[in-house]
C-alpha cells in the first residue's frame, strides 16, 4: 500500500485521498457497536441489550483511553516519519509497543477482577447483573487485542498509509457479524456468546494486521527490548493528557445526558436517536482531524511551517463544506432520520427539532476538530486538553443547561450549537496566537 510522504506534493489531493479511507474505517467501527446491539436485542431480548449497553460504557472509557493514547503515538510517530529518522522510528515504535501491552495487560487484569464492583458504581440493575459482568470480564481478557490493531491502524497512519487499516476493520466487523448469531443462538452462549465473538473478532484482526504489516515491512518493528528512560517520559508526558482528554469528553456527555433526563423519556428518547445520527454524521470531522494531525505531524517534523498552515486551511475548508452539506441534508431530512429509531411521536417531534437546530452548527464544531488535531500534531497535549475542558465545561454544560432553563427543552440545541461556535472563535484564537509552535519534542534526541 502507498505510505503518503505529505511533506511535499499537493496538499488538497493528499487530504482527500488519505481522509476518505479513515472516514470508511470509522464508519465501519461504528457498524460494529450497531450490529452487535441488534443481534443482541433481537435475539435475548431488552434485559440483554441492557446488560451490553451498560458493559458497553466501561469499555467506552477504556477505548477512549487508548483513543487517546494511540493520538500521542500519532503526533510522535508521524513526526518521526516527517524528519526520515528510521532510527528513531524504530527507538519509539519499539516503546510505545512495550508501554501499550504493559497498560493492556494491566488494564485487563484490573477489568476482569473488578469488573462487578464497577458495574455497581454504574447502578446496574441486579436483574442484569450477571450478564453484563460476564460479557464485561470477557472482553477484558480480549482487551490486548483491542489495544493491538487500534495501534497498528495508527502506525501506518502516522507513517502515511490510511487504506491498509480499512482491512483489520472490514474483518473484525465481518467476522463479528457471522459469529454473533451463531455464538449466541446456535451454540447458546447467550450474551457470553456476543462478547466471545466480539474478542475473536478483535484477536484475528490483530493477528492479521500484525502479520501484515511485518511481511510487508509497512513499519520497522522488531522484537521488543526495554525503552529508554527519555522514551517512555515523553509517551506519557503525551498520552496521559490525551487520554484525560477523551475522559473530559466522556464526563461532559455524561453532564449533558442530566440536563436532558430532566424533561422526561420522550425528550430522552429523542435525544439519544439523535445522538446516534450525530454520530455518524460527525464522522467527516473525525476523520479529517486525524487526517491533519498526521500530516501536519511529518511536516512539524521538519519545522516546515507554511506547509502547516496550508494544511490547516484546507483542512478547515474541507471540513467546512462537508459539515455544510450535512446540516442542510439533516434540516430537511431528520424527521426520517429519527424515526429510524423510534416512533414515538413527542420523541421524534423533539428529535427533528433538535437536528435542525443543531446541524447548522456542525461546520463550526468541525473547526475545533481540525484545528486541534494540527495543535496536538505539535505535542501540545496540555493545550488541546485546555481546550477541551473549556469547550465542554465552560461552554457546553453551562450554555446548555442555561438555555434550558430559559427557553425549556428546545434550549438544549440552543445551548449546545451555541457552544460549538463559541469554542470554534477560541480554537481560532488559540490556533493563531498560541505557542505550539514552540513545542519541541525531541530535544534529547540524539
Amino acid at each position: 500500500m502507498k505510505q503518503y510522504d505529505f511533506t511535499e506534493g499537493n496538499i488538497f489531493k493528499q487530504l482527500i485521498r488519505f481522509s476518505w479511507p479513515i472516514m470508511f474505517t470509522n464508519l465501519l467501527q461504528t457498524s460494529y457497536q450497531l450490529i452487535d446491539s441488534l443481534w443482541v436485542g433481537n435475539l435475548l431480548g431488552a434485559t440483554a441489550l441492557g446488560a451490553v449497553a451498560v458493559s458497553g460504557t466501561i469499555l467506552f472509557t477504556v477505548l477512549s483511553f487508548i483513543i487517546g493514547l494511540n493520538n500521542a503515538a500519532l503526533t510522535i510517530l508521524s513526526q518521526q516519519k516527517g524528519k526520515d529518522n528510521e532510527t528513531g522510528l524504530k527507538r519509539y515504535l519499539n516503546a510505545f509497543v512495550v508501554i501499550l501491552t504493559t497498560i493492556a495487560i494491566v488494564l485487563g487484569a484490573i477489568g476482569y477482577f473488578f469488573s462487578e464492583q464497577f458495574l455497581s458504581m454504574l447502578g446496574t440493575p441486579e436483574v442484569m447483573m450477571e450478564q453484563a459482568n460476564a460479557y464485561l470480564q470477557i472482553n477484558f481478557i480480549g482487551i490486548l487485542f483491542l489495544f493491538g490493531y487500534n495501534f497498528i491502524s495508527t502506525v501506518l497512519r502516522a507513517l502515511g498509509d490510511s487504506k491498509t487499516p480499512v482491512r483489520f476493520v472490514m474483518i473484525a466487523v465481518a467476522l463479528n457479524t457471522v459469529l454473533d448469531p451463531i455464538f449466541i443462538s446456535v451454540f447458546n452462549w447467550g450474551v457470553e456468546g456476543a462478547a466471545y465473538a466480539t474478542v475473536l473478532s478483535q484477536g484475528v484482526a490483530f493477528l492479521y494486521g500484525l502479520i501484515y504489516i511485518l511481511s510487508k515491512k509497512l513499519a520497522p518493528f522488531s522484537m521488543p527490548t526495554l525503552p529508554a528512560k527519555a522514551e517512555v517520559g515523553l509517551i506519557l508526558n503525551l498520552g496521559i493528557p490525551s487520554g484525560l482528554q477523551m475522559s473530559v469528553i466522556s464526563a461532559g456527555s455524561a453532564a449533558i445526558m442530566s440536563v436532558v433526563t430532566g424533561f422526561g423519556g420522550g425528550v430522552v428518547a429523542g435525544f439519544s436517536a439523535a445522538q446516534r445520527l450525530d454520530s455518524l454524521l460527525m464522522q467527516p470531522a473525525h476523520a479529517l482531524s486525524t487526517a491533519v494531525s498526521s500530516m501536519a505531524g511529518q511536516n512539524i517534523g521538519v519545522k516546515n511551517w507554511s506547509r502547516v498552515k496550508g494544511i490547516a486551511k484546507y483542512g478547515v475548508l474541507y471540513n467546512f463544506s462537508i459539515m455544510l452539506a450535512n446540516g442542510i441534508v439533516v434540516v430537511f431530512l431528520a424527521e426520517y432520520g429519527v424515526k429510524l429509531f423510534i416512533r414515538d411521536e413527542s420523541a421524534v417531534e423533539f428529535g427533528k427539532t433538535y437536528l435542525q437546530i443543531i446541524a447548522l452548527c456542525y461546520p463550526f464544531l468541525g473547526i475545533n476538530f481540525i484545528l486541534n488535531g494540527i495543535v496536538r500534531a505539535a505535542g501540545a497535549m496540555y493545550q488541546v486538553l485546555v481546550l477541551n475542558i473549556i469547550s465542554f465545561w465552560v461552554l457546553r454544560y453551562p450554555l446548555t443547561a442555561l438555555f434550558a432553563m430559559l427557553f425549556g427543552e428546545i434550549g438544549i440545541a440552543i445551548g449546545m450549537g451555541a457552544s460549538f461556535v463559541i469554542s470554534s472563535v477560541i480554537a481560532i484564537g488559540y490556533y493563531r496566537f498560541g505557542k505550539w509552535r514552540e513545542k519541541e519534542l525531541f530535544k534529547k534526541s540524539k
